[in-house]
């Protein structure tokens, strides 16, 4: 072959080279245009999102009570703790027709829908219940269920605990279902239990109880209440809060107080996960019984 076939073979391949160069750019222009617009749509969505959000825990931020009745012989201190990752916290206090009966309730939704599902079901309830002589509280657990199953998806879970208390005979009927905490302290003995019924969360295959659980409260006994966003709370390490350091945070806790012992609570809490924003909200509630408990006898 000639040098001068040699150099136009080399000219032809170098242009064919120099086309399929202008294509890819102009293919790759047009990917980085398309990721351009792509990008732009999802920082919009984002954004847009990350404004619902914050408007849900705006409302329900606003539709936790913040104000509680008094109720003679008992002692109250609450804390809420809004996480804007995961929410879907909720709890209330509320006194029942029958004024010597009040109830207790906290719950916790998986998920934002499921959150605002949960709280409207919740706020006609509690709503309902005020106006009730005060049901046993397995029942109020199917009726809740009830009412949520109709529009629950698969992946949809509450955690809830519900005690109703009277003021006569100082009794707590209670049911609880999902990974809500709730432990109960014996003056007498220091001895702190948990109060389950054995339930998983309500969900789609969730199982109604038959019956409520019961306890009878004495002078000085206390009980704390905390939504799975307490016991979530992880360190630098991802080590989750847990049951049993939330057990000990209760019994290590100042022996009088309801304020003092949910500050040294959270306290515990906030310093093992370095205070960083919660993974989930955050809601603590705390019951006395006070010194002087004067049994009324039932009417």
């Amino acid at each position: 072959m000639s040098m001068s076939s040699i150099e136009q073979e080399l000219r032809a391949k170098v242009a064919e080279l120099e086309e399929e160069l202008r294509e890819r750019q102009a293919d790759l222009k047009r990917f980085r245009d398309e990721l351009g617009k792509a990008n732009q749509r999802l920082e919009s969505m984002i954004a847009r999102l990350t404004n619902e959000i914050k408007l849900a825990h705006v409302i329900q931020k606003a539709l936790v009570p913040t104000e509680f009745p008094h109720i003679n012989g008992f002692e109250f201190s609450t804390k809420f703790v809004p996480s804007t990752l995961a929410g879907g916290d909720y709890f209330d206090i509320f006194e029942h027709e029958d004024r010597f009966r009040f109830g207790v309730i906290v719950s916790s939704a998986s998920g934002h829908s499921m959150s605002a599902l949960l709280l409207t079901v919740l706020l006609k309830m509690t709503s309902q219940l005020e106006a009730k002589k005060g049901s046993e509280p397995h029942q109020v657990m199917l009726e809740m269920f009830d009412q949520l199953k109709e529009n629950m998806a698969p992946e949809d879970t509450a955690d809830v605990f519900y005690a109703l208390i009277d003021r006569r005979n100082y009794e707590m009927r209670f049911v609880r279902a999902g990974e809500l905490v709730a432990l109960h302290q014996n003056f007498s003995t220091g001895e702190v239990q948990s109060l389950g019924s054995g339930l998983g969360p309500l969900s789609l295959d969730f199982q109604p109880p038959l019956t409520s659980e019961g306890l009878m409260l004495n002078p000085r006994d206390r009980v704390v209440l905390c939504t799975r966003g307490v016991i979530e709370a992880r360190n630098a390490e991802g080590e989750a809060y847990g049951m049993e350091r939330v057990t000990r945070s209760f019994l290590s806790g100042p022996k009088r107080g309801v304020h003092e012992l949910r500050n040294h609570i959270l306290y515990e809490v906030s310093k093992f996960s370095g205070a960083v924003e919660p993974v989930r909200d955050q809601t603590l509630v705390v019951l006395e019984v006070k010194d002087k408990v004067i049994k009324l006898a039932k009417s």
